[in-house]
């Protein structure tokens, strides 16, 4: 019986999901956080965005009710277009309300920080 892994995803910003970024590859996993802009419920279809990058989400394996100006975090898979944009094909999703956005960033800085920390220690 074969075992197959599901990758956690990896925690991003809308900024980092860029076509020049190291990151940006068909398949990989990510987490990513943004405010709902708009939701195509026919087409399973929403865009979060996060200052002045957008980001289209396929939903169409999720059982969420999504409210446009709220906050939410999906997990999934990056699916790129031929003209080269990013679709997060979630297969998680979840409302994050209340979440401290710029504190998030934050966060997510010192935890980079950190792990290179320990990277570097290792290494030395």
């Amino acid at each position: 019986m074969a075992v197959s892994s599901i990758s956690s995803g990896a925690l991003v910003t809308l900024q980092e999901l860029n076509p020049s970024s190291p990151i940006f590859k068909q398949g990989a996993s990510f987490r990513v956080t943004g405010k709902l802009q708009e939701y195509n419920l026919e087409a399973a279809l929403a865009v979060i965005v996060d200052g002045n990058v957008s980001l289209k989400i396929d939903t169409q394996h999720l059982n969420i009710n999504l409210r446009s100006g709220s906050i939410y975090q999906f997990i999934g898979e990056l699916h790129i277009e031929p003209n080269n944009e990013a679709i997060i094909k979630a297969r998680v999703g979840r409302n994050v309300d209340g979440l401290d956005i710029n504190l998030y960033h934050q966060s997510l800085q010192l935890l980079r920080k950190f792990e290179a920390e320990q990277i570097n220690s290792r290494t030395s």
